[in-house]
């Protein structure tokens, strides 16, 4: 199936590692141009090494998404580079590395720097690239939220509302934006093995006795289990394949979607 992204660009936030570098390997593959952004130092390497492995040209700028003037200048200098943003795939993010189960086990001060890195962050990279693909009068925005979003996930609430907020905001723009021939659409993973998942292991283990703790892979497994009705784990891969379909001319219907890759873990009626 040809999704005619040969010679599109697309900006990647959280380009840098985990889903965000998986579906700019997977962009490359279709012929798109990857331009990685993330706050790594490492940007450049890992974009140098990527267009290696691919074949593809591939950019990388470091870039704190915290900062407006950062991004609005990050921005610029793609387009210096490229001339054209054609995707957008928002993908940068973080959790409190707390378990919040339940919620008062965490402190009102665990909240503000979630809600800055991923719906302030979010807010910056929607204001700043908005008006480029509105006066080009095309593009795709994707944005990376998770189904934590939709079921109130207690393991990490800050991080839950957060994506909440996420997949409430990409509506709203996906309605002001229709008529700019813009589509915005949120793709939510389920049980994904990255470092934030992780993280929530990690921060539960550490509330434990010795007795009750698990290693990574048995707490997962059981997780998996009880709730995933595939009863498996979604791959990186799973999810960049989702976002490079809708980024494409075979979503072309598709805008203000909140899309589960999940295994069944939610399931509307």
């Amino acid at each position: 199936m040809d999704l005619n992204l040969s010679g599109a660009t697309v900006v990647i936030t959280g380009g840098a590692s985990g889903i965000g570098l998986v579906t700019a390997r997977t962009f490359a593959e279709e012929g798109a141009q990857p331009i990685l952004w993330d706050q790594t130092d490492q940007i450049e390497l890992i974009a140098n090494q990527l267009s290696k492995e691919t074949g593809q040209t591939v950019l990388g700028f470091q870039v704190d998404i915290t900062d407006l003037k950062a991004v609005e200048e990050i921005t610029q200098q793609t387009l210096n580079r490229t001339s054209h943003i054609d995707h957008l795939v928002h993908a940068a993010a973080i959790g409190s590395r707390k378990f919040g189960f339940p919620f008062t086990n965490l402190e009102p001060s665990d909240w503000p720097r979630v809600f800055e890195v991923n719906m302030q962050g979010m807010v910056h990279i929607a204001h700043t690239l908005a008006p480029v693909m509105q006066q080009a009068g095309r593009g795709t925005m994707t944005f990376i939220s998770s189904i934590a979003g939709q079921i109130g996930s207690q393991t990490d609430p800050p991080y839950s509302a957060s994506k909440a907020a996420n997949i409430n905001f990409a509506q709203c723009m996906a309605k002001d934006l229709a008529g700019d021939g813009i589509r915005v659409n949120s793709v939510c993973p389920g049980m994904v093995q990255t470092p934030l998942n992780q993280s929530v292991w990690q921060a539960w283990n550490d509330r434990q006795s010795k007795e009750n703790q698990k290693t990574y892979e048995q707490w997962a497994g059981e997780k998996i289990k009880q709730l995933v009705p595939l009863q498996r784990w979604q791959t990186k891969e799973d999810i960049a394949n989702m976002i490079v379909f809708l980024s494409s001319v075979r979503a072309a219907q598709v805008t203000g979607q909140t899309i589960n890759v999940d295994g069944g873990f939610v399931m509307h009626s």
